[in-house]
C-alpha cells in the first residue's frame, strides 16, 4: 500500500491571473476606476494564452470586480456594498461591517392617519394613527439607500421621540418589538425625479427596490421601502435547508 499522499491538481492558468489580479485590487495596488493593463499586455505579462488571459477578465466582470468597455478597456469597478436578502440587518451594521462610515438624514418624522396603502401594509384600518419616517442613510458620505417607513404606533408609542442620527429604526424597533417574522419583495425599478436627487444619481439609472415587513408577536410592526442605486449596492443571500 503507497503512504504517498496524491497531489493535488495544480490550478488552472486563468484561476492564477484571477486571484493576482483580485490581490492587486484588494490591496489597493490597483484604485477604483482605474483602467489596468490590457490583455496583450497580460499575455506578455504572465506568458499565458490570450484566451487565459480572456477568461479570467471575463469571470472577474461577471463578478462585479471589473467594468470593461468596449474599444477603451478594462477598468478596476467601484466595490458595491453589500445587503443580506435573508438576514434582516441594520444598514448602519452592514455600513460598519466594511469598515465605512455611516450617517443618516432624517427628511420626515411625522404622525399621521394611515392611507389606505400604508393600512394594507400594516394591517391596520385606513385612518388609524400611525408613524411615519423618511431618510436618506449615508456610506463615506454617499447616499446609498432612501428609507421610507410607516409604523404601528401602538406597539411601539416612542418611535417619535429617537435620535436617528445615533440609532437606525431597525435597530430601535429590534430592541423595543423583537422581530419574529420579516419578509423581503425585491424588485428592480426607476427613481422618482425627487430620489434621484436625493440619492445624486441620474433618472435613467436603474436602483433596487426591497419592500420590507417585519413583524413581533404575529403583528406587524412596520413596512419599510428601501430604496438603493442600483450601480452602488449588490444583494447576497444565504440559506442552508
Amino acid at each position: 500500500m503507497s503512504l504517498i499522499a496524491p497531489r493535488s491538481a495544480p490550478a488552472p492558468f486563468y484561476e492564477t491571473v484571477k486571484r493576482e489580479i483580485s490581490e492587486k485590487i484588494a490591496s489597493g495596488v490597483w484604485q477604483p476606476h482605474a483602467r489596468i493593463p490590457s490583455e496583450a499586455e497580460l499575455v506578455a505579462q504572465y506568458g499565458f494564452s490570450r484566451m487565459t488571459i480572456n477568461r479570467a477578465l471575463r469571470e472577474l466582470t461577471d463578478e462585479g470586480m471589473l467594468v470593461r468597455l468596449q474599444g477603451v478597456g478594462t477598468f478596476v469597478a467601484e466595490p458595491k456594498g453589500q445587503s443580506a436578502l435573508f438576514e434582516i440587518r441594520s444598514i448602519a451594521d452592514e455600513i460598519a461591517a466594511r469598515s465605512h462610515r455611516h450617517h443618516c438624514e432624517v427628511l420626515v418624522l411625522e404622525k399621521r392617519p394611515a392611507d389606505i396603502r400604508q393600512a394594507a401594509a400594516l394591517n391596520v384600518s385606513e385612518g388609524t394613527e400611525i408613524f411615519h419616517s423618511l431618510m436618506v442613510h449615508f456610506e463615506n458620505e454617499q447616499p446609498v439607500q432612501i428609507e421610507d417607513r410607516c409604523v404601528n404606533a401602538a406597539i411601539v408609542p416612542e418611535y417619535l421621540a429617537q435620535d436617528y442620527s445615533q440609532t437606525t429604526p431597525h435597530a430601535y424597533l429590534s430592541l423595543i418589538a423583537p422581530l419574529s417574522e420579516g419578509e423581503h419583495i425585491v424588485e428592480a425599478v426607476r427613481a422618482t425625479q425627487e430620489e434621484c436627487a436625493l440619492l445624486d444619481i441620474k433618472e435613467t439609472d436603474p436602483c433596487l427596490l426591497i419592500r420590507r415587513t417585519t413583524w413581533s408577536s404575529r403583528q406587524i410592526v412596520s413596512h419599510a421601502r428601501l430604496l438603493f442605486p442600483g450601480s452602488r449596492y449588490r444583494l447576497q443571500g444565504h440559506f442552508t435547508s
